[in-house]
């Protein structure tokens, strides 16, 4: 079998990617994860992986994983990933995504894995604050990075791009588009808004649910979606190369919202939190996913009202 190894494998979208790989039958899968609680998210399938606690900031400690599983597929998803958190302390997030990345690249380097293939996970933040006229965005739009957040993932994709000519490393970078699903941190909206429902239909919460600015538009796609599209680029990717992954299709932030109220029959009064607003926010970023369409075939197979649905009920479940 395949070795894959996934940094970040109790993460979001790192739990849901492990499954997709055992799912496809000829991986043995692999990875690092960071806080034993993040576990919960594997548990289930903690019996199918082999699992390394690891800081990889610790540059020694990864070299020692990587030099003795040796893996076929390397997907790079450990990271500080909230844009709003990265305000609050953009040099741990820097650090952290930055750092990490390098120790893991050299800890390859230095493996002599050179026929290994590595999907680098930047974001679609990085394109920032985008003109309507260069709408949809494809992966030549120009970056105009507003968190330090952003900024460290220009790094981690760049650094990507700076090992391939260098050292011939067969990396693909992806530049995914917001992602949605069950296990979401509430820093993220569309999280916070489902658990503030679940909330107040268990009367745990009074029946207001608070909110940031609604009039920006996001282009979601369900995590089971975007996982799917780094199995496909790890394997028919072109090494060097760089693809945005998302649906194409950006909804207002307001009409989301508005979907995951009409879910629930309780009676809900939105009111607007000033404290949740971002320093800056991006109006829209709806991608052009044509690259990654017509090289690998991916198609988004989750709706939109399927995934807030979904995001719900596991807040139901644990409110």
């Amino acid at each position: 079998m395949k070795k894959a190894f996934i940094t970040g494998i109790s993460g979001f979208a790192g739990n849901f990617l492990a499954r997709q790989l055992l799912n496809e039958g000829v991986y043995a899968v692999s990875g690092t994860y960071h806080a034993e609680q993040s576990l919960e998210n594997i548990a289930d399938i903690a019996p199918q992986l082999h699992l390394h606690k690891v800081d990889l900031t610790d540059g020694q400690a990864i070299d020692s994983v990587i030099s003795s599983i040796k893996p076929d597929v390397i997907f790079h998803l450990a990271a500080l990933a909230s844009p709003a958190q990265s305000f609050k302390d953009p040099s741990l997030t820097f650090t952290t995504n930055v750092t990490g990345q390098i120790h893991l690249l050299e800890a390859i380097r230095k493996a002599g894995l050179s026929a290994s293939r590595i999907v680098i996970v930047s974001s679609a933040e990085v394109y920032g604050i985008v003109k309507e006229s260069d709408l949809p965005i494809d992966e030549a739009t120009q970056m105009n990075p507003v968190s330090p957040y952003a900024v460290s993932k220009i790094t981690q994709d760049y650094l990507g791009l700076q090992y391939f000519l260098t050292y011939d490393q067969h990396i693909v970078r992806v530049r995914p588009f917001n992602h949605i699903g069950p296990g979401q941190k509430t820093a993220y909206a569309v999280s916070t808004f489902a658990q503030q429902i679940a909330l107040i239909e268990k009367r745990k919460q009074e029946p207001v649910l608070r909110v940031g600015k609604l009039s920006a538009k996001r282009d979601f796609t369900d995590v089971r979606d975007i996982v799917k599209a780094y199995v496909l680029l790890a394997e028919k990717g072109t090494p060097g190369d760089v693809y945005n992954i998302g649906s194409g299709v950006s909804y207002e932030m307001k009409v989301i919202l508005e979907k995951l109220v009409s879910f629930s029959t309780e009676k809900i009064t939105i009111e607007t939190d000033q404290s949740r607003f971002m320093p800056v926010d991006i109006p829209d970023n709806r991608t052009d996913n044509t690259k990654l369409r017509k090289q690998t075939g991916w198609e988004t197979t989750i709706s939109i009202d399927r995934s807030l649905r979904d995001v719900l009920d596991y807040w139901r479940r644990i409110a």
